[in-house]
């Protein structure tokens, strides 16, 4: 018997009059807050404001939000799409599944386009928000910790996870070795939602000092390439902890081979940007000249607004 462990939470939603809160949102909402606070200071120390990240944000997450559905839908489609799934289970996002490969893939396409639109510089947009991504995702993993998902092998380990929903033990539909399910009210299971916080708060803090300490040798993007690198890294062996349910392509879990390229890529980008990457100064200067046309352009805008008014 095990005296040490770590308890599942006992709620995951809660009732605010006629509404349904969860929990996992909420995680989700935290996360991306304190991710655009992080960003928004990064940014400023280049030359950029809030508003500037603000309307960033209100382009990108929306996308992001929709990728990381998409994506995790398409890679277990049984649920999802006939004949063992229905095509509107996709909609119902407060049941989890939320892959956050697809959400940063979207995600920095659609931030990408928006800042050559605006023109803002991209690589250090990507180096302002390497951490908060880092960050952010840590805190999201915690919307697993209360749905009592993606947990990994049983483990008789003093920090592991006990649960106390047997609907628990049927969402992951296959166990360790593909043997049978313990009776969950007995079985330790390693926490990965755990292993990945740590992981990723590691890898934000590692960001940030090599950032500062490496400042005159980095190219912009470099920052970026970094947490391609830690996070593709750390999903590869967390990935292989997990039990619940994935596609295995050639013996491994889909999310493993993405975790596999989303490093291979990471490294052949900082290289690449070490090469021929922009000048983080060249890009700070840039940044700055935009942002003074835009607030130049917004005073002149609000005299016309209040001549107007005249």
């Amino acid at each position: 018997m095990n005296l040490a462990y770590i308890p599942s939470p006992t709620f995951s939603k809660f009732q605010v009059g006629p509404f349904t809160i969860h929990m996992y949102a909420i995680c989700i909402l935290i996360g991306i807050c304190v991710a655009v606070w992080i960003l928004t200071t990064r940014w400023k120390r280049y030359g950029g404001n809030f508003d500037q990240i603000l309307d960033t944000t209100l382009v990108t997450v929306p996308c992001a939000l929709v990728g990381a559905r998409l994506y995790h839908c398409i890679t277990t489609p049984s649920a999802y799409f006939p004949p063992t799934g229905e095509l509107v289970n996709i909609l119902k996002v407060w049941e989890g599944g939320m892959a956050i490969f697809g959400g940063i893939s979207v995600g920095a396409l659609t931030a990408f386009l928006w800042c050559r639109h605006r023109r803002y510089p991209f690589g250090i947009f990507a180096d302002s928000i390497a951490p908060a991504l880092l960050v952010a995702q840590a805190i999201g993993r915690l919307g697993n910790w209360f749905n009592q998902e993606l947990y990994g092998w049983p483990t008789n380990l003093p920090w592991g996870l006990k649960l106390n929903d047997a609907d628990a033990i049927g969402k992951s539909e296959i166990c360790y070795n593909g043997s049978q399910c313990p009776d969950y009210t007995t079985a330790l299971f390693h926490p990965t939602f755990l292993y990945e916080m740590i992981w990723n708060l590691i890898g934000a803090a590692l960001i940030v000092v090599l950032g500062r300490k490496l400042a005159d040798r980095l190219k912009a993007g470099q920052q970026f390439a970094m947490y391609m690198m830690w996070y593709g890294l750390g999903r590869t062996w967390i990935e292989n902890v997990r039990i619940n349910y994935s596609t295995v392509i050639l013996g491994l879990r889909t999310n493993v081979w993405t975790a596999i390229v989303v490093f291979v890529l990471g490294c052949i980008l900082f290289v690449v940007l070490y090469q021929y990457g922009p000048d983080v100064d060249a890009q700070a200067r840039r940044l700055q000249e935009v942002t003074a046309e835009e607030l130049e352009r917004q005073s002149v805008e609000e005299e016309k607004n209040k001549q107007k008014k005249r």
